[in-house]
């Protein structure tokens, strides 16, 4: 599938601890269970018409935005958030 990452929005849907992007039927989500100041990322999936395309990074980026905004400190029980965490290490004065 063609997608125009320019056009996609990363949305955040707090009322179910997760962050999205839609793409036509097709929902790419990384969700997140909160408690206090720890923001714990549990899962990114992207549905397999969407993969390769970045969103699961995207996804990502977006959350651990988010937890320095809200000044929130970072865990993950996620192997993609984990792996985009170590490949990005300007975020590691998030982790818990």
């Amino acid at each position: 599938m063609d997608i125009d990452l320019d056009s996609l929005q990363v949305n955040h849907q707090e009322s179910k601890d997760r962050f999205e992007i839609r793409v036509d039927k097709h929902v790419a989500e990384l969700t997140y269970v909160r408690h206090g100041n720890v923001i714990l990322f549990t899962h990114t999936g992207v549905p397999p018409a969407l993969e390769g395309n970045g969103l699961g990074s995207r996804l990502v980026k977006a959350g651990l935005d988010y937890a320095r905004a809200n000044k929130l400190r970072v865990q993950s029980t996620c192997w993609f958030v984990t792996r985009y965490m170590k490949q990005h290490p300007e975020y590691n004065d998030l982790l818990k």
